[in-house]
């Protein structure tokens, strides 16, 4: 495995991924493209932590019913557009985590994130505006859940999939 980092991401239904992924390769700038649509937790675990992170999120996935989550619309990043995603199930998920493997988190996955899926980065701020008008009067709200929780193995600038949980408990929702 070597010094690559994990990431984990929070799965999204096989509607939600196909409609996000094909958003993200119409906008995404190609060169860059390396990634289907997905939505991060942790930027950053560290190598030796793979094992440990295997059984905590096998251990979460089988706890925790799929959380609920809201595709809200857009979300301006600067220099590109994201859809903004509000689960406060998810983030109280990804708080077990963190609380979990306190003291190994980065200084970027100390704080929770504001959930999304980019679909476009690393565009002039121009651009990401120009789309984000495009994009803004067909962004209706849509309800949806997450269905699992997975694990990358970061290959710079891939990512290898490392494993994937379903959620299928009770807790939560």
């Amino acid at each position: 495995m070597g010094s690559q980092p994990f990431i984990v991401t929070a799965e999204l239904p096989g509607d939600i991924f196909a409609w996000a992924n094909d958003l993200r390769r119409a906008h995404f700038p190609p060169e860059r493209n390396h990634l289907a649509a997905h939505v991060t937790l942790f930027h950053a675990f560290a190598p030796s932590l793979r094992e440990e992170l295997r059984a905590m999120l096998g251990a979460v996935a089988a706890e925790y019913a799929p959380p609920k989550a809201r595709l809200e619309g857009l979300m301006d990043l600067g220099k590109g557009t994201a859809l903004a995603i509000r689960s406060p199930p998810m983030l109280a998920i990804r708080e077990h985590i963190a609380d979990h493997f306190h003291g190994t988190l980065t200084a970027q996955d100390s704080h929770a994130p504001r959930l999304h899926i980019t679909v476009q980065n690393k565009v002039t701020p121009r651009e990401a505006k120009a789309l984000q008008t495009e994009l803004g009067p067909s962004m209706a709200p849509r309800d949806f859940a997450f269905t699992g929780l997975g694990l990358h193995l970061y290959m710079n600038p891939h990512w290898e999939s490392q494993g994937l949980w379903k959620f299928r408990g009770k807790q939560g929702g």
